[in-house]
């Protein structure tokens, strides 16, 4: 009775361990400890079959080392494998008496050995189903074999065994099942919840308390009227009662956020049922309100195809023919045909005789290739009148990506055409006198020298410039409604005088001109049209009950073997009317060739220069100034460029002297000030690299009043900080006087604003009034720079004016770097910064951005060449 207590003992604690759901390894460490009170001269195991490997693997435990536990994991079973290998493979008690005999263990002998182990009895642990769960074995030291108690205990042990595996698996089994059924309630998108009887909430996933906008503590214990809307409790509640009886059912609602805005559930409910007791209710709800809106947005859409303004149509592209199928309101209205006429039909009976046939081959291509189309075309209407028509035709594809069908959108813009028309007619001629304008004009002679070019039997191109004399007093003296009234009758007069193949048109101001082709007597047939100009244009026109009198200066030139740009016969007539008017006006003059033309080309470009600074022809490009030491940039130098668009890039050189003849270098300066203000600003807010920019200002601009103001402005609209900004001058800023300029000069230096002296030493170089002026630089002329290397004296000029000026506190800068050998002699004069081609051409503002901040010669030394 002694001896069994203990058993008993034991046996309950592997239940307890069991019912408890301890470690699997502390049960069997347990069930060891009480087999052994029964077999106490055994060394208990326990191995754990693993069905899908097909291998024993023996429990850890105390009574073997650790090298032998190791070795004993993944043992795979058989008839001829061990004791324990075959008694699983056998299902039934294997007894090894003596280990170091028994063929089984030729594999495992010397471990057995090392181990100290000799015999072996290993009984399965079964299933009721006759499933094999592992093996119980007791191991002797010495040779034995079990009594028949011994073989009883091993039994008794076997089946504990099984019993505490087979809970171990229904819990692990039971574990799954719960923790699958956990992860889909706890990761199902929509929202999961459990409600009782009552419509109290139970239990309720993430997914829900981010549709309710309410935590899991606010929800669980109440009941589900409190989260919906007041009008849709009834129905919620109703659809509850019905899961409740039993039933499946699935309903849309209106929920109440925690944040208090309304939204759309679709709810499924459905019973619990336990041992045929509904005993709660599921509940899986998703916000549909998007899908709401979706739907309604489907609806407005329609609604808003009706209301448009344009025409709507939608073809279905699987029948044959692609009959029209909708066709809102506007397109009938447009078109003038009823909806009954226009639904069955294909759209093309809307063409018409005018309707182009590329527009309607453009379109079926478009439809044929399933792509967009967008064309302008004239349809008519059901009455016959044509209408210009704007169609874009899409195709409308399905979920497959099959194209299903085509909408069309109509937009009657025969208004949009007509303002086109007259917009185009306002582009082309002079709004005051109705003829063709300069742009026009320019145009057709481009055209007429062209095909006179391939047919000199049409006869000889003449254009011929007329000027009226004296206009300037009738405008000063009558005003400007009088001098309007005088072009009108001159376009007038002029139009009566040539054939319809001839063009008049007015030029700009009170100039014209006429182009004409003449087949016979070519100076008979222009010196009589040219003196009926004179004499009609000379007849007296009335104006408010005076008389005014007008004379005209012409100037001629005709399409010769040495013409050989249609610019070219406009720009002879030019020169042609400037001799006319050296004459003494009231005559005409033919252009006579180079004698005429050395007078010089750019007179004739002035008015591509007044055109230019009206349609903004001019463009800046920028050159650097590199520090003579380190090739750094240290500034850049705006210059200005005329792209002609005939003529292409214009210099400086070539229309620079011209626009300060004529006063237009004051617009062009104060552009140029402006634009490399604006442009600079920019590029510095752009980029790490802070430039300052020199301006040349023409000593007209700066003597100018004003001009003070303009500077203002330019820093004021553009935002570059004034010490960025630099005027170039030269000398003859100093020809009317050095005290309103050096006065001027301060002002700008107080604002921040520098100024250098540029092209120093070309003009009077007066050194006394060097002193006085408050520049802070000196550019040294490219003319003594490019003689240094091989001129003694003019070498010891430049020196001496880096010396003084370095004296002075201004700085030097050598233009017209171009070769290596300059560059290094001018560094060697201490020359402070270097600009010209060996560094850098003039170059536009995009390129200037891309540029290093070194610039070494060697990088750019192919540009000098």
């Amino acid at each position: 009775m002694h001896h069994e207590f203990p058993l008993l003992e034991a046996q309950q604690e592997i239940h307890e361990l069991t019912a408890a759901g301890a470690p699997l390894t502390t049960t069997l460490v347990a069930l060891i400890e009480w087999a052994e009170l029964m077999l106490p001269d055994a060394l208990v195991s326990i191995m754990r079959f693993d069905p899908a490997q097909n291998t024993l693997s023996l429990v850890p435990s105390p009574r073997f080392s650790a090298g032998y536990i190791a070795q004993m994991q993944n043992i795979e079973i058989g008839p001829a494998i061990g004791t324990c290998g075959r008694a699983a493979f056998k299902k039934q008690l294997v007894v090894t008496g003596d280990i170091d005999t028994d063929p089984n263990w030729k594999d495992f002998r010397e471990l057995a050995r090392a181990e100290g182990l000799r015999a072996c009895w290993s009984m399965p642990i079964l299933s009721a189903k006759d499933e094999v769960l592992g093996t119980f074995a007791t191991y002797y030291r010495h040779p034995a074999t079990p009594s028949q108690n011994a073989q009883n205990c091993l039994a008794r042990s076997a089946s504990l065994a099984a019993l505490v595996l087979l809970r171990h698996r229904d819990k692990q089994h039971h574990r799954t099942l719960s923790e699958w059924h956990r992860s889909l309630f706890v990761n199902h998108p929509d929202g999961v919840y459990e409600f009782d009887l009552n419509g109290h909430f139970q239990r309720c996933n993430k997914a829900l308390e981010s549709i309710t906008g309410y935590p899991a503590s606010h929800l669980i214990g109440a009941h589900f009227n409190q989260f919906i809307a007041p009008s849709f409790q009834e129905l919620t509640q109703q659809a509850f009662d019905n899961a409740c009886r039993g039933e499946a059912i699935t309903y849309e609602t209106i929920g109440k956020h925690a944040n208090g805005h309304h939204y759309h559930l679709e709810i499924t409910n459905f019973p619990v049922v336990v041992d045929d007791v509904i005993v709660g209710v599921y509940g899986i709800c998703r916000d549909v309100t998007e899908r709401k809106q979706q739907t309604e947005e489907m609806r407005l859409l329609k609604r808003g195809m009706e209301a448009s303004p344009s025409g709507i149509i939608m073809v279905d592209a699987q029948q044959a023919g692609m009959p029209i199928v909708f066709a809102n309101p506007a397109f009938s209205r447009i078109t003038g045909y009823a909806h009954g006429e226009i639904i069955g039909n294909n759209s093309r009976f809307l063409h018409g005789p005018d309707t182009a046939p590329e527009a309607i081959d453009a379109i079926r291509a478009a439809m044929c290739e399933q792509r967009d189309v967008s064309i302008t075309l004239l349809n008519y209407r059901k009455d016959g009148e044509p209408f210009w028509n704007h169609l874009v035709v899409s195709p409308v594809f399905d979920q497959s990506d099959l194209c299903t069908h085509f909408i069309g959108i109509h937009q009657d813009i025969t208004h949009e055409k007509a303002q086109e028309a007259k917009l185009a007619y306002q582009a082309t001629h002079d709004l005051l006198t109705g003829l063709p304008n300069y742009s026009a004009f320019t145009e057709r002679l481009a055209s007429r020298f062209q095909l006179h070019a391939l047919g000199p039997h049409l006869g000889t191109l003449v254009v011929m410039q007329i000027d009226l004399d004296g206009f300037k007093a009738i405008n000063d003296g009558l005003g400007h409604h009088a001098a309007n009234r005088v072009l009108i009758t001159v376009a007038q007069r002029l139009e009566g005088l040539v054939s319809a193949s001839a063009m008049a048109a007015r030029l700009v101001g009170d100039e014209f001109a006429l182009l004409l082709s003449v087949k016979d007597d070519l100076d008979a047939t222009i010196n009589l049209l040219a003196e009926r100009i004179l004499t009609t244009l000379a007849e007296p026109i009335e104006l408010e009950g005076q008389l005014v009198h007008l004379s005209a200066s012409i100037g001629i030139a005709c399409d010769t073997t040495t013409v050989v740009a249609p610019y070219s016969l406009l720009q002879h007539a030019d020169l042609a009317l400037e001799q006319a008017k050296r004459q003494g006006r009231n005559t005409w003059q033919w252009y006579r060739g180079r004698k005429a033309e050395s007078i010089k080309h750019s007179v004739a470009m002035r008015h591509d220069l007044h055109t230019a600074l009206i349609e903004g022809h001019f463009e800046l490009h920028y050159q650097p100034l590199v520090d003579a030491m380190s090739s750094r940039i240290r500034s850049v130098e705006a210059l200005v460029r005329w792209r002609h668009p005939t003529l292409g890039l214009i210099a400086p050189g070539d229309f620079i002297p011209l626009a300060e003849q004529t006063g237009q270098i004051i617009p062009l300066g104060r552009w140029v000030l402006l634009q490399a203000c604006r442009e600079i600003a920019a590029l510095n807010e752009q980029s790490d690299r802070v430039l300052s920019v020199a301006v040349n200002i023409s000593s007209l601009q700066f003597c100018r009043d004003g001009f003070l103001d303009e500077v203002k402005y330019a820093l004021k609209a553009t935002g570059l900080p004034p010490e960025r900004l630099e005027l170039e001058v030269t000398e003859s800023v100093l020809l009317d006087g050095t005290d309103p300029i050096i006065e001027l000069m301060q002002t700008l230096k107080t604002m921040g604003v520098r100024v250098a002296l540029d092209d120093f030493g070309t003009g009077f170089s007066s050194l006394s009034y060097l002193c006085d002026l408050p520049t802070h630089k000196v550019k040294l002329d490219r003319r003594f720079v490019q003689k240094t290397l091989e001129n003694r004296r003019m070498a010891a000029i430049v020196q001496g004016v880096i010396t003084m000026a370095h004296h002075m506190d201004m700085q030097v800068v050598a233009e017209g770097i171009e070769t290596r050998a300059q560059q290094e002699d001018l560094t060697r004069r201490h020359c402070d910064l270097l600009q010209g081609y060996l560094f850098a051409r003039p170059m536009p503002l995009e390129e200037l951005k891309r540029l290093p901040d070194h610039l070494p010669a060697s990088l750019t030394v192919d540009k000098a060449e």
